[in-house]
């Protein structure tokens, strides 16, 4: 479902967006665009937490993977009304639990509605007012056309979904993939290589996504096919650069340095990999990636790995 309504036609709404980086400033950056009053909440800010939540309708979770439990156990403890509506933007999965963010806040919140935020949404591309899509997915379908009209704009336009956790894991699980396009960039392996390598790991994600619960078509729109485009063909993309320095030689430790943010990719690839192992997926894509992560192998043999696999038809 589509809406388009102009900013002046919707009521204003107060919002608390969680986290100061580049995607949480782009999304107050697109709110405030609209009219609407944020506040924006960092653990740095000067403001306290229980006073950046006070009296908003909507929060937005913008915060890496790392900080998410602990952040949704303090609002919690704080309080919040049940029809306060809670977005969360962050892609990546729980190291203690496996869980996805939305798994977390609703655990936390059971009685709010949870809505994902999830697209090829490059924040650099968003603040020069370069034009993009995104998706708000909820069980609740009025939750997700609130979120929807809070941020939509001739410049970043967004649609809806009622599928969450795909939209959610086609956000996540491309990740990996996009440290393993990074090192067939970095490798110099041409536009071949390339596609073969991003065709293939769509049928990973959707066979990984699918099992844990996403819907299949889900997985070919925005926030699964339209991300890993984005995702893997940019130097915008931390986790495409993460690969990108592998093959040329870099060590994890110094490309993260470089990077000055967070890969969620490389915890990402990780968690999967246990939660393949416990399901029994098969990812030999994400695998690899997993290996070169962990200094089992170098970029070179993770390629040559993936091109020795035996023969078999196109699934």
């Amino acid at each position: 479902m589509d809406i388009n309504i102009e900013a002046t036609d919707v009521e204003k709404t107060t919002i608390a967006i969680l986290g100061a980086g580049a995607w949480g400033l782009a999304l107050t950056n697109l709110a405030k665009r609209n009219g609407h009053k944020v506040v924006l909440w960092s653990r740095s800010a000067a403001l306290s937490l229980e006073e950046a939540l006070a009296d908003v309708e909507m929060v937005v979770s913008a915060i890496p993977m790392i900080g998410v439990t602990a952040t949704a156990a303090k609002i919690k403890a704080i309080g919040l009304p049940s029809d306060t509506i809670l977005v969360t933007a962050t892609k990546g999965l729980d190291p203690a639990t496996t869980r996805t963010p939305s798994q977390i806040w609703q655990a936390n919140f059971p009685n709010n509605p949870i809505v994902v935020l999830s697209g090829p949404n490059l924040s650099k591309e968003i603040e020069q007012g370069l034009p993009t899509a995104t998706v708000v997915a909820s069980s609740d379908i009025s939750a997700a056309q609130a979120v929807q009209t809070v941020f939509s704009s001739d410049r970043f336009r967004v649609y809806t979904n009622t599928d969450p956790l795909g939209t959610e894991l086609g956000g996540t699980l491309k990740n990996a993939i996009a440290i393993a396009v990074g090192v067939c960039d970095g490798l110099q392996l041409g536009t071949n290589a390339k596609s073969a390598l991003i065709t293939r790991a769509l049928i990973e994600v959707i066979r990984i996504g699918t099992h844990l619960g996403g819907k299949t078509e889900t997985f070919f729109g925005l926030s699964g096919l339209g991300d890993m485009l984005a995702t893997c063909s940019s130097m915008l993309s931390r986790n495409y650069r993460v690969g990108y320095g592998l093959a040329q030689g870099k060590s994890l430790v110094e490309v993260l340095a470089e990077l000055q943010s967070t890969a969620e990719g490389v915890n990402t690839t990780n968690v999967l990999i246990e939660i393949a192992n416990r399901e029994q997926i098969y990812v030999p894509i994400s695998w690899q990636v997993y290996r070169l992560l962990n200094k089992e192998i170098t970029p070179q043999e993770a390629v040559e790995a993936l091109l020795e696999r035996d023969f078999k038809a196109e699934d």
